[in-house]
């Protein structure tokens, strides 16, 4: 259990997720700063959606999905040289 909540923690980290991290940290500084609960809400539903890499649709409903490259995948490209007449 432990395992699996670090490892949502720490990888996948891609540029959707660093935004809504971003968006939360301004929305809770500025909660603390202007005294608003709603605020802090929006901050903390931000900072939850980028920790555990969730959308606002749930888990997994709007994350974005790992790819993973095998390097079986790739295929082997023959060139053919064209010559002009």
């Amino acid at each position: 259990m432990m395992e699996k909540i670090k490892q949502t923690l720490f990888t996948g980290w891609h540029v959707a997720r660093w935004i809504r991290l971003a968006f939360g940290i301004f929305f809770m500084i500025q909660a603390i700063q202007m005294q608003d609960g709603f605020m802090g809400l929006a901050g903390a539903f931000f900072l939850f959606t980028a920790a555990t890499n969730t959308g606002c649709c749930g888990a997994g409903g709007c994350a974005t999905p790992i790819q993973k490259h095998k390097k079986e995948d790739i295929e082997n490209i023959t060139f053919e040289e064209i010559k002009n007449q």
